[in-house]
């Protein structure tokens, strides 16, 4: 089968070939095609921080989203059926196992899910990393209605979804971006946008929220500093959360509580978002599509910054 694989850790992913995976027992194996892009898919082969060589397969298949269809069942009980349109998010590539390829082989009560019907397998591909990411910070930063949240980076996929979902509860999304993103992140429901290569970032959002906000999530600052500067705008009693995991070691206002947020895949929680998604109560932001063969290419795209949504991968 066709794949995206590196050799070894920050060597460039390249174009290989590889045998099909087979489905071991409780497993099913899915004819991937599409998959979708996520920042921790090359900072997983660049060898990112708690990422240990020592559970790594090389080669290492890249990605971790996809959409497809049931191909083989393996032993044992399942409950899917070949020919299933499926969707999921695999572990992240420790057994080599990716999703920039032809064929991938998951567990089956593992974070893989049907695709409800209505939802293109497309739209599928790009909901499980950046859909339950946002999901699950929305629940991390205790927000239930009527607050103010202040998103560092919202343009991109995550927080495209978590300014939906937030806006959804009537919370007051300020979306802090790079370039002119107003019109589209205000379809999406936030209540202010930010352009931060406009002007100097604390006078933009104090001018936003002069009283400060109740909670941050900054999906950007990979340094402490960094993230404490964007904290300085959270009253006291709120919340900073951080993507990057770096809440530990910054300093910050008297009175904010820190949260380093990590994943927690769920198939339930797949079948909400898809749910959502195929009641077009949750808009799928795909912003380009690429065939298997410019995924490297894709991915030095998202290492720059400046995402705009999703990209997808066309197997």
């Amino acid at each position: 089968m066709r794949a995206i694989a590196v050799g070894a850790f920050r060597a460039d992913p390249a174009l290989v070939e590889m045998p099909k995976p087979e489905p071991g027992t409780g497993e099913v194996r899915v004819r991937i095609e599409y998959a979708a892009l996520n920042p921790c898919d090359w900072q997983t082969v660049r060898g990112a921080p708690g990422a240990p060589a020592t559970a790594r397969v090389f080669p290492l298949v890249v990605g971790v989203d996809f959409a497809g269809r049931v191909d083989m069942i393996g032993p044992g009980e399942n409950r899917f059926r070949v020919g299933d349109q499926v969707f999921g998010r695999v572990a992240e590539a420790a057994s080599g196992s990716g999703t920039y390829c032809d064929y991938v082989s998951v567990p089956q009560d593992s974070a893989i899910a049907l695709v409800p019907p209505g939802l293109p397998l497309r739209a599928a591909a790009a909901l499980p990393s950046a859909g339950m990411a946002a999901a699950q910070i929305l629940e991390g930063a205790a927000l239930r209605g009527h607050e103010t949240l202040l998103v560092i980076g919202a343009a991109g996929g995550v927080g495209s979804y978590l300014t939906q979902l937030a806006s959804a509860r009537d919370i007051h999304v300020i979306a802090v971006v790079r370039g002119a993103e107003h019109e589209r992140m205000a379809a999406l429901g936030a209540a202010a946008t930010i352009d931060v290569t406009d002007r100097p970032f604390a006078e933009a959002v104090r001018a936003a929220c002069p009283d400060g906000v109740d909670a941050l999530v900054d999906l950007v600052s990979t340094a402490p500093d960094a993230f404490a500067v964007h904290s300085a705008r959270v009253r006291d009693g709120g919340i900073a959360l951080t993507t990057h995991g770096v809440a530990a070691g910054a300093a910050l206002p008297p009175g904010v509580t820190g949260v380093d947020f990590r994943l927690e895949p769920t198939p339930v929680l797949l079948d909400v978002l898809a749910a959502g998604a195929a009641e077009g109560v949750l808009r799928v932001p795909i912003d380009i599509e690429l065939p298997l063969e410019k995924a490297p290419q894709a991915l030095d795209r998202n290492r720059t910054g400046g995402a705009r949504g999703k990209t997808v991968i066309v197997l």
